[in-house]
């Protein structure tokens, strides 16, 4: 995944050098006079923005140096065939506010400007605030009225949207970037969101991947949305994943995807498809009366916890002997899932524990549907993804950044992974 973007080192080492030019007795006397004149040290009319107004303009006429080749009034200019022109009054939106500035031209018309470039009406921290509060689930509305609130910023919906769409070429990076060869496990999950389609809001379902490479670390390995499951959009799904480099996964643990076992085997043959036990037992409960789920728990643990295959089915004989008159949709919940679960009973516990359920997968699925219940629909599926992907480059950032997050007890659970797939770990 994307690193978040960063103030690199030798930003904050230039930020630091620029602060330590104002001595402590010049930073007093610009506070007092600050204070005694009424100005406030922040807003649109504070000032820190007079500081940034002297810091760009000065800046500006470096740069505009630096182009002409010779300082203002130095005789070298003459006959150069280009010269300052004066200067044009500019507002730009700062995270302190709007701040005028008066830009220099040239009188070719040549000088482009870096720091303030021409046409761009707002510096590029603004763009940050932007996509930060975008990616933490805040509507266009919302944010408009935040940086006019706190900012004093101008910004429109319109604005902001064209500022999101920065991460559209991101995205189409992530989503292709090379993966690893091997994932020992392979998560799959979706997550259901309204878009308008053709004029209609619809319910379509993200799903995300998350591959746990050899060193226990959790990734991101894409996010596909679709308005329903089936065979051909899962066979699309896993063969994308092969052409990024991917040649084999040990255990793909899922919640019986129509479609996609069947996908995940016709690619990676070799491939252990696991249901996940926490959603089979949910979906049992669903047919079960709220007195009653304490003991149909009880009657579920003894399948899930059985040593052997044999054991499990004797458990479930008994779970629909007690339970099947009264709640036969939670037998048949079990029944139909369990050709993809008893590969779960050849595992030892330490390997159980990890493929257990896709809670790893959950949890970031949970983070994910805090930022969209705010949205009531999305306009479009690029809409959607946009706010998905920002979502997940700041959950990978909270949770240890680009290397992604680290597995419990891994290294157990990797021997016993090389024991269980003879060959297929590689050994260096």
């Amino acid at each position: 995944m994307s690193k978040i973007t960063q103030v690199s080192a030798e930003e904050k080492s230039a930020a630091r050098r620029l602060a330590e030019t104002f001595s402590e007795e010049t930073l007093d006397s610009l506070i007092k006079d600050a204070v005694k004149s009424g100005t406030p040290i922040d807003g649109a009319d504070g000032l820190l923005n007079e500081l940034t107004k002297a810091v760009l303009e000065r800046a500006l006429n470096s740069e505009l140096t630096h182009h002409l080749g010779y300082e203002a009034g130095d005789p070298a200019g003459r006959g150069s065939g280009n010269s300052r022109n004066g200067t044009t009054p500019k507002t730009v939106t700062t995270v302190n506010g709007p701040v005028t500035i008066d830009a220099p031209r040239d009188r070719n018309g040549s000088f482009e400007p870096a720091i303030v470039p021409k046409r761009v009406r707002r510096l590029n921290n603004i763009n940050s605030v932007v996509l930060s509060l975008y990616s933490r689930g805040m509507t266009t509305r919302d944010i408009e009225a935040h940086l006019a609130e706190v900012y004093g910023a101008n910004v429109s919906r319109e604005l902001i949207s064209n500022i999101t769409d920065v991460v559209v070429d991101e995205i189409k990076t992530w989503q292709s970037r090379p993966l690893d060869e091997v994932y020992p496990i392979l998560y799959i999950d979706g997550l259901r969101l309204r878009i308008k389609d053709n004029g209609v809001i619809t319910t379509k379902v993200a799903y995300l991947a998350i591959g746990v490479d050899l060193e226990g670390r959790k990734h991101a390995l894409g996010v596909w949305i679709q308005d329903s499951e089936g065979a051909k959009f899962w066979q699309k799904v896993v063969i994308d994943l092969r052409n990024r480099g991917v040649r084999d996964i040990l255990v793909a643990c899922c919640d019986g995807l129509t479609g996609l076992p069947d996908a995940i085997r016709s690619v990676f043959p070799d491939t252990v498809v696991q249901t996940c036990v926490v959603h089979v037992i949910r979906n049992a409960m669903r047919f079960v009366s709220y007195k009653d789920r304490r003991k149909v728990a009880a009657g579920m643990r003894a399948i899930y916890t059985a040593a052997t295959v044999e054991a499990a089915e004797l458990a479930l004989k008994d779970f629909d002997t007690q339970f099947g008159t009264q709640y036969p949709g939670a037998v048949d919940v079990w029944q139909n899932a369990w050709g993809d679960f008893i590969p779960f009973l050849d595992y030892p516990v330490e390997l159980r524990k990890i493929v257990y359920t896709t809670n790893a997968i959950e949890s970031i699925n949970f983070q994910l549907r805090k930022i969209t219940k705010n949205r009531g629909h999305f306009p479009d599926k690029e809409a959607a993804m946009k706010l998905l992907y920002l979502g997940l480059r700041n959950i990978s950032s909270e949770r240890g950044g680009y290397s992604g997050t680290g597995t419990h007890n891994w290294t157990v659970a990797l021997n016993t992974l090389a024991r269980l797939f003879p060959g297929r770990i590689p050994l260096c």
